[in-house]
This record gives C-alpha cells, sequence and structure tokens, in this order.
C-alpha cells in the first residue's frame, strides 16, 4: 500500500474544504493555538513512518490519554475494573452530568469525563505516583523521553474545570471516588496536558494494533482479549456521541481530544494520528474526521 502517496493526497484535498469549526478556548491555554495547524502521520506494521504537515509539531492529546490510563488500570485489575465503570456509549456530551444521577455514581465508560475521573482515582489506589508512572509509560510506548506535561495547561484547566470538579464530588457522593476530589482532578488535568506529535501518538497506540504487545520490547501489556475489549471501547465510546457516525464513516476503533488530536487503529496493519486543532459541534476534529474516512475510502480497508 503507498501511504505516502495516498496521506499526501488526502491531506491536499481536505486543506481545500471549508473548515466550520472552532478551537477550544474554554481552556484558556488552547485557545493560544494556531488553528491553522494540519498534520497527519501513518505508522505501518513495520515500523515504516509516513508523514505530512505539522506531524512533528507537538500539542495537547487531552482525552486520548484516557485510553492509556485506562488501559493500565484494566492491565491491572482486569474485570474488576468494569465495578467501577461502565463499557456502554453515553449518547450524551463527554462532560454530562446527567447518566450519574440515573445510574448511581457508576459512569457509562472511561471516555467521558465522569469515567476518566473514576480511572484517575484508580491511579491514585494502585500506584505511589500514578504522575510519574503514568508519564514514563507514555514514553516508553511512544520511543520518545522528552514527552512531557504541560504544566501550563494543566493549571489552566484546573483553574477553569468547575464542571469537573462538580463531576468527581457528585461521584464521590455514591462513593465511587475513593481519594480526595483534589488529588484526583490533580492527576486527571495533568493527565490530559500531555504533549506530543502526531507521530509520538501513532507510536503510542500500536500496542492496540498489535493484540497488546508492545513492539520495542516484544511483551505483553494487554492479553488479547483485554486488547479486543480496548478496540471496542474505542470504536463505541471513542468519539463520545458521534461515536456512531465515526463507525458509519470510517469504521476504525480510534479517539479523539479537544486539541485537535485524533487516533485510530486498524489491528496489525496501522495506527494514524491526525492533528488540527478547529472542532466540529460534537467536540471532534473536523479536519480530523474528513482525513480518516477518506484513508479508510481510498485503502477500501477497515475492520468491517
Amino acid at each position: 500500500m503507498e501511504y505516502q502517496k495516498i496521506i499526501n493526497a488526502i491531506y491536499d484535498e481536505v486543506k481545500e474544504l471549508k473548515d466550520e469549526g472552532s478551537i477550544a478556548d474554554y481552556i484558556p491555554e488552547l485557545a493560544k493555538v494556531n488553528a491553522n495547524k494540519f498534520g497527519i502521520a501513518l505508522l505501518d506494521n513495520e515500523q515504516n513512518v509516513y508523514k505530512i504537515g505539522d506531524a512533528q509539531e507537538n500539542f495537547s492529546i487531552q482525552s486520548i490519554s484516557k485510553v492509556i490510563s485506562t488501559a493500565i488500570i484494566f492491565s491491572k485489575i482486569g474485570n474488576e475494573l468494569w465495578k467501577r465503570v461502565g463499557f456502554e456509549p453515553s449518547g450524551n456530551s463527554f462532560n454530562s452530568l446527567v447518566q450519574l444521577e440515573y445510574e448511581n455514581g457508576i459512569p457509562r465508560n472511561p471516555f467521558i469525563n465522569a469515567g476518566a475521573l473514576v480511572i484517575a482515582d484508580l491511579m491514585l489506589e494502585h500506584f505511589e505516583n500514578p504522575k510519574e508512572y503514568f508519564l514514563n509509560f507514555v514514553r516508553e510506548l511512544s520511543n520518545n523521553d522528552s514527552i512531557q506535561y504541560n504544566e501550563n495547561v494543566a493549571q489552566s484547566e484546573k483553574e477553569n474545570g468547575y464542571r469537573n470538579t462538580a463531576l468527581v464530588n457528585f461521584i464521590k457522593s455514591f462513593d465511587n471516588i475513593k481519594n480526595e476530589p483534589n488529588d484526583v482532578l490533580d492527576f486527571y488535568f495533568h493527565q490530559c496536558s500531555i504533549e506530543m506529535n502526531c507521530i509520538d501518538l501513532a507510536k503510542l497506540f500500536q500496542v492496540f494494533a498489535n493484540n497488546g504487545v508492545i513492539s520495542k520490547e516484544k511483551t505483553i501489556f494487554l492479553t488479547t482479549s483485554q486488547c479486543k475489549r480496548m478496540n471496542a471501547l474505542m470504536q463505541m465510546c471513542g468519539f463520545y456521541d458521534q461515536a456512531g457516525e465515526f463507525t458509519f464513516k470510517v469504521g476504525l476503533p480510534g479517539k479523539s481530544g479537544v486539541g485537535g488530536g485524533v487516533v485510530a487503529i486498524f489491528p496489525n496493519n496501522y495506527t494514524v494520528a491526525v492533528w488540527s486543532p478547529k472542532l466540529n459541534k460534537k467536540g471532534n476534529s473536523y479536519y480530523g474526521l474528513e482525513t480518516l474516512e477518506r484513508l479508510t475510502t481510498i485503502t477500501e480497508a477497515s475492520i468491517f
């Protein structure tokens, strides 16, 4: 497959679209990003990297990080995880409080904010220094020791995170948060602030395209069954209340973040990451989704 030729053509075509999205200005630090940035990186199963545009410029991966923290806890405690958080699509916006009241403080899935806060609580339970562990693990999977938290972004999210503060306290009222809410929020805001580029992100997610095996070390991070379930979660819940449309148009497991990043996995074939900061009304990168739809259409290959 001539991936470089394919992503070059897609890049040129998508750049001609009128992008009516808007940047995530409710986090002031993210509002400072150049809205016209656009990069694509694809990593195949032979470790070849194909890239174009701003694929080597760092950005805040935001909610994409939720997949990694969820996978860490899943690898640690197995199916006990599902007693604290569900695995169903939410059908509501990523920061909704509505379902928690009806479902007794058990978030619908780990990728909405409520679910990610429960995962953050579990990170605090199982690791002495969860922020250090998480960062080192991300560096290991991405093979890049220079990856860092962006403290300015983390602080910006803290100063404006009223809804997340409400969520974590509401969940604690149901006894589904065990640690101090401020400690849970601190990990969560740092997790979301982590910065990397499209190439790093494609490498980070290769473990999910490789049946749970970390390619560089040939070590098993997730069992085949666990990896299948993580990919299923991304398929059903990775794009919030646009997950159905993403499945319909793209047909790959994936995850988005309000920093404009999108990553998708074609098991045993490739991982692909796109960055374009302008978001559609559902909070997903407009160019990112357009890019991935074209990729699976042109290659005539998806998981379906």
